[in-house]
C-alpha cells in the first residue's frame, strides 16, 4: 500500500472526525479536502461515507451509558420505548429520501462551488436561528421529545441531504427552532447520526462493493482509525461547549470558508475538482 495514499487517508479521517458532529459539514469539509489532495475518485467517494463508521463508534461511546440503559429497559420501561422509536421515526424521512434522490443529488449537487454556496447559506440560518427572538423551550431532555418532535428533527435533517449544509446543523439548529433545549438537540442529533450514518455506510459498502478489494482493507482501516480518535475528541469537547455557548462561531466559520472557496475556484487560485 502506497505511504501517501495512507498518508491522506489518514487525513480525511481527522477531517471527517472533526466536522461530522460540528453545524459545518462533513460532507462538504470531504468534498473540499478530497479535491486538494486529488483523493476524490469513485473510490474515495464510498471512503468518505465508510469512514463515518469511526465517527459512530465515538458517540457511540460517548452515549454508551444511555444506549446501554435504554436496550436493557425497552422489554419493560414505556420511557424507553418511546426513546427508541422516536430515534426510528427521526430516522425513516432521510431514508426515504435517499433512496429517491441520492443518485441524482451525487451526481449534480457534490461539487465544491455548491459547497461553498451551501456552507454560506447555512452560516446566514445559524446567525438568524441564534439571534431571533428566544422562544420557549419546550422540550429539556431527549425523554421528553414527542414522536413529532422526532419526525419534525427527521425531516429537518433531509436538508443535510445538500452537501455543505451539514447534517448535526439542520438536526440541532432544526430541534431549537422547534422547541428543544440547545442540550436536547444536540443529544438527539448525536443518538440519530447511528442509525443515520451506520446505514448510509453499509449501503455505499454494498453498492459499490466492485470497487473494493483486499487490498484497500489497510486504507479504509488508517481512515477508520483517525476518524474514531477525532470524532472521539471533538464529540466530548462539542457537549462541554454547549453549555455556555451558542453556534455563532461556527456560523461565521462557515460564511468565511465558504467565501473563501468561492473566490479561489471563480480567480483561479486552487483548482477544485468537480
Amino acid at each position: 500500500m502506497d505511504v501517501v495514499l495512507l498518508v491522506k487517508a489518514a487525513i480525511m479521517g481527522v477531517v471527517e472526525g472533526l466536522t461530522e458532529f460540528l453545524p459545518i459539514s462533513s460532507t462538504g469539509h470531504l468534498i473540499l479536502a478530497g479535491s486538494l489532495l486529488g483523493f476524490d475518485d469513485d473510490k474515495a467517494k464510498v471512503f468518505d461515507i465508510a469512514i463515518q463508521t469511526g465517527a459512530i463508534f465515538a458517540v457511540t461511546l460517548v452515549y454508551w451509558q444511555k444506549i446501554r440503559d435504554t436496550v436493557v429497559a425497552l422489554p419493560t420501561q414505556r420511557q424507553a420505548r418511546r426513546f427508541a422509536l422516536n430515534v426510528i421515526i427521526g430516522f425513516l424521512p432521510a431514508v426515504v429520501l435517499a433512496l429517491i434522490f441520492g443518485k441524482l443529488i451525487k451526481e449534480h449537487l457534490f461539487t465544491p462551488v455548491v459547497v461553498a454556496s451551501t456552507f454560506i447559506i447555512g452560516g446566514f440560518v445559524i446567525l438568524w436561528a441564534e439571534r431571533r427572538s428566544p422562544r420557549a423551550v419546550r422540550v429539556q431532555t431527549v425523554d421528553e421529545m414527542t414522536p413529532l418532535d422526532a419526525l419534525k428533527v427527521g425531516l429537518a435533517q433531509c436538508l443535510a441531504m445538500v452537501p455543505g449544509t451539514s447534517r448535526s446543523g439542520a438536526t440541532i439548529i432544526g430541534g431549537m427552532l422547534l422547541g428543544l433545549s440547545r442540550k436536547a438537540a444536540t443529544d438527539f442529533s448525536f443518538f440519530l447520526a447511528i442509525p443515520t450514518l451506520i446505514g448510509a455506510g453499509v449501503y455505499s459498502l454494498y453498492k459499490e462493493r466492485h470497487l473494493l478489494s483486499a487490498v484497500d482493507v489497510p486504507l479504509f482501516a488508517v481512515g477508520l482509525v483517525f476518524s474514531f480518535i477525532s470524532a472521539w475528541l471533538c464529540v466530548r469537547w462539542l457537549l462541554r461547549y454547549i453549555s455556555t455557548h451558542s453556534f455563532v462561531p461556527f456560523a461565521y466559520y462557515r460564511i468565511g470558508f465558504g467565501i473563501v472557496v468561492l473566490i479561489t475556484a471563480w480567480t483561479g487560485w486552487v483548482t477544485w475538482a468537480d
